[in-house]
């Protein structure tokens, strides 16, 4: 027999999960909710600014999505997104929890090799670049640039370089490309006419002083010629 709650509203919770089961977290995010449940908070505000600011656009490319847990957030916004990561492990598993009302197409791809084949109008790269040796860091944007149309917008999301004294070890041991809020303009700029630069704390998004920052996100339109 069927369980039936209380109020009649929540009855499409028991419904959904009798019909298609719940749906499990992914790697990454187990892994945070099981040792740090408030960076998933964190982690979805990022994306949810992805998603508002990437709005009614035709199709995106995120690089760097590992289990692509919060990709289903910036998927409500656009008509359609492929996901990419160089890691096998996390593709794989986003793949197999693919849900058929959130059609996704996941591809392992390493950026340094190449641009993401594709006709994108927009791209975001979220907690990708600090783990980009500073010597290849132009390979990667500069592919990252060109997966994207002529009129396409970018947004990178990236630690602070202020933040770091604050990072725990596990998170210090893969970010060897942090930046300050210049020096993360003055790489963009090589590529784009216009960006403009957003602080973070914790999960929220503002224009406040970028040294006090513990998160960056950069939002760049206008592709220079040749670039």
């Amino acid at each position: 027999m069927s369980e039936h709650t209380r109020e009649t509203q929540y009855q499409r919770c028991v419904e959904l999960r009798d019909g298609e089961g719940l749906t499990p977290l992914g790697l990454m995010s187990n892994q945070t909710w099981h040792d740090d449940p408030k960076r998933l908070v964190f982690l979805l505000a990022r994306y949810k600014f992805v998603a508002k600011m990437l709005t009614g656009r035709r199709h995106v490319l995120e690089v760097g999505c590992a289990d692509a847990f919060g990709t289903r957030l910036v998927q409500q916004e656009v008509a359609r997104l492929t996901a990419v990561d160089f890691d096998p492990v996390f593709i794989a598993d986003a793949t197999a929890r693919q849900d058929a009302h959130w059609p996704c197409e996941y591809r392992v791809h390493d950026l340094l090799t190449g641009p993401v084949p594709g006709d994108f109008d927009a791209a975001y790269a979220l907690d990708v670049l600090e783990h980009i040796a500073p010597e290849r860091e132009r390979d990667f944007v500069g592919h990252l640039v060109a997966s994207l149309a002529p009129e396409g917008v970018l947004i990178v999301g990236t630690p602070s370089l202020q933040s770091q004294a604050y990072a725990s070890e596990p998170s210090r041991a893969g970010h060897v490309n942090c930046k300050d809020g210049p020096a993360l303009r003055r790489l963009l700029e090589g590529y784009f006419r216009d960006v403009f630069l957003f602080s973070m704390n914790d999960e929220v998004v503002h224009t406040g002083f970028q040294p006090m920052a513990n998160y960056l996100l950069a939002l760049c339109c206008a592709r220079k010629d040749g670039a």
